[in-house]
């Protein structure tokens, strides 16, 4: 039985295409694995900056308690001298430490 040479050539070109689809998979999947290797630091290095950002608001927040029971200290003496007290109460506070202290 003779070979069709028009199934022949159909056949060449299916071959062609698919091997020029496939190389064209190749190509953009190492793009992306690259990409991919590349971004991998930056996300660790997000993780790291949400973690201390975290730890800095932990703070803020201790500080902010701390100033809150100082003006309360403060407005209770403020409210003692204006009641007419002779001498006002002088709370001192417990030692603690600042943020210059800290860091």
């Amino acid at each position: 039985m003779p070979e069709d040479p028009i199934a022949h050539g159909e056949l060449s070109a299916l071959t062609r295409r698919f091997e020029e689809a496939a190389e064209k998979n190749d190509r953009e999947f190492r793009i992306i694995k690259s990409d991919l290797t590349a971004v991998r630091p930056k996300i660790g290095n997000l993780d790291q900056k949400a973690g201390n950002l975290d730890h800095k608001v932990d703070h803020l927040k201790g500080d902010m308690e701390e100033l809150g029971q100082k003006m309360d200290r403060n407005q209770a003496q403020i409210v003692e001298l204006l009641a007419g007290r002779s001498e006002p109460r002088i709370v001192v506070a417990p030692a603690s430490t600042t943020r210059s202290e800290a860091a």
